[in-house]
């Protein structure tokens, strides 16, 4: 084998390894991903349990980082008579937002979006709203579903 055949057959190697190793990778990639199941409650489809009464009276907050609808922050106690649920992710940049309880907005840490208790902007540079979500207490469970 001459140095040009050895150069030629090395170099053709090399290719068909690495388009080997791309197309598997990308074919990986475009799979659908499996969703887990959901846990949902026993009178609705549409409700679903984030956490208990007991953890929400606490400290006035729960926070359920995985849930059907992704992360959701409750605001209020067992005893408030409308509970707060917003997806806390900063429609702007990903950040978590932090809920201010004396002035009753919540703010985004990295560049100060301030979105309302209803979730919409009140302060950019966020321009759509926080998602939002409808609550209920059943039983000793803080419940949400979609608005």
């Amino acid at each position: 084998m001459n140095r040009r055949n050895f150069i030629v057959l090395f170099g053709v190697s090399w290719f068909v390894s690495y388009f080997s190793v791309v197309f598997t990778n990308t074919t990986y990639a475009i799979q659908p991903k499996t969703k887990p199941k959901l846990k949902q409650s026993s009178t609705s489809e549409n409700w679903f349990d984030v956490g208990t009464v007991e953890e929400l009276d606490k400290t006035g907050q729960m926070l359920k980082e995985k849930s059907p609808f992704g992360s959701i922050l409750v605001i209020g106690t067992s005893k408030s008579e409308n509970l707060i649920a917003v997806n806390p992710t900063c429609t702007h940049l990903g950040c978590t937002v932090e809920w201010l309880s004396d002035e009753k907005i919540f703010l985004c840490p990295c560049h100060a979006s301030e979105f309302g208790g209803d979730g919409k902007v009140q302060n950019g540079p966020a321009t759509k709203p926080l998602s939002t979500y409808v609550t209920k207490i059943e039983g000793d469970s803080v419940m949400v579903k979609r608005a």
